[in-house]
């Protein structure tokens, strides 16, 4: 006999099972919320990237819309279709001549381009050695690029050298941070070059915190490190901080491009950059090249926010570019923290669990190149007035 049919009341619906992850979440104090911000805000931002104050140039939001009115407002195909401008081609050759590489590529994002070096230079049989503390863009490329990963204690080159002795002969790569995200400080970079080079291993380094705001005239971390350029060096980085526009560039010798050119499935695959994202990059690149001094700038500003901020009793993390991380007592305490700085007028990050694997609650400010004194002063003000009990 033919089986009854459940009544509508009792079917269950293909998605029911977020309604359970969503009161998981919610029991667990990680419910995630959008914020649409206006266009013109009497907040001052310590909350964003954008370390150079260059998002709202006149000069790089005109070359945005001179972009747009001449390319369209979007690339129209991936770039190996209709998708390359000679924008893009320009920025490519500006960007790699700047941070003194042979070549670079332009993506989408620079998640994106993280994606495009790993899978693309990973692939089966071949070996990683990731950071714990790595972006997650850097372990989700390791995870799509079929290697094995072997994940190192943080910051601690001769773990990736004694990985990389435990592996003889095999096709590797080590990856890293040049900054990381949270705490602001600086991967040691010539040791990992170093024990990369005495194993034959590739350095893949995501300078998207370090690009803009580390080296001569922010040419970057590893131009900082004398490494920009070097034949077994491959920088990745994202145009959406530093440079206040979207988007992300793969830069290495120009090998190394051409096949990601031709393997990397996030640039086959993907839409182009927008002209008008493309147009504003370039523009702050030379806005950039023409004045080195920003990128010193926004390292003053990080310095000046952690002196303070030190003795004023709070415990933070001594910052190696632009980031500035202030503990709180938990991660309750940084959420209401967080917010009641905004409600008086100030913007700033919260970390917490599991977004942060080492189990501390934090405020994350960014400096800014444009950051006036008496607008550090004024930050520095709201985040004592704001502490919750035990942040000092």
């Amino acid at each position: 006999m033919p089986q009854a049919q459940p009544t509508p009341s009792a079917r269950r619906s293909a998605f029911d099972w977020t309604g359970a992850e969503a009161r998981r979440r919610a029991e667990a104090g990680l419910v995630r919320t959008l914020r649409p911000r206006a266009a013109e805000s009497e907040l001052l931002d310590l909350a964003g990237n954008d370390y150079l104050g260059l998002t709202r140039h006149p000069e790089v939001t005109g070359a945005a819309a001179e972009a747009a009115r001449r390319w369209g407002a979007g690339a129209t195909g991936s770039r190996l279709v209709t998708g390359t401008t000679r924008l893009h081609t320009r920025l490519e050759e500006e960007l790699a001549a700047f941070c003194g590489f042979e070549a670079a590529l332009v993506f989408s994002s620079g998640y994106t381009a993280n994606l495009a070096a790993l899978t693309a230079l990973g692939g089966p049989g071949a070996l990683i050695v990731s950071d714990a503390a790595n972006h997650a863009s850097i372990v989700d490329g390791c995870r799509l690029a079929r290697a094995e990963t072997a994940v190192v204690p943080h910051a601690e080159p001769e773990a990736v050298r004694k990985t990389l002795e435990a592996h003889p002969g095999r096709r590797a790569l080590a990856v890293s941070d040049s900054v990381f995200s949270v705490d602001g400080d600086r991967a040691p970079l010539e040791e990992l070059a170093a024990a990369c080079r005495d194993h034959g291993a590739g350095l893949v380094v995501d300078d998207a915190h370090g690009f803009g705001v580390l080296g001569d005239g922010g040419r970057g971390a590893l131009h900082g490190a004398g490494l920009a350029g070097d034949e077994d060096v491959v920088a990745t980085l994202t145009l959406s901080k530093s440079l206040g526009s979207q988007g992300g560039a793969v830069l290495g010798p120009a090998r190394v491009i051409e096949h990601l050119v031709n393997a990397a499935r996030t640039f086959i695959f993907d839409t182009g950059l927008a002209p008008a994202a493309t147009g504003a990059a370039l523009a702050s690149l030379r806005l950039l090249a023409a004045d080195p001094g920003l990128a010193g700038r926004a390292r003053t500003v990080a310095t000046a926010l952690h002196r303070t901020l030190t003795e004023a009793g709070f415990t933070a993390a001594r910052p190696d570019a632009a980031v500035v991380s202030v503990h709180a007592p938990g991660p309750e305490e940084a959420l209401r923290w967080a917010a009641d700085c905004r409600e008086q007028g100030l913007s700033v990050g919260c970390f917490r669990p599991p977004s942060v694997p080492d189990g501390i609650s934090r405020l994350r400010l960014t400096a800014r190149a444009d950051l006036t004194d008496a607008e550090i002063e004024r930050a520095v003000a709201t985040i004592v007035r704001t502490a919750p009990a035990g942040a000092r």
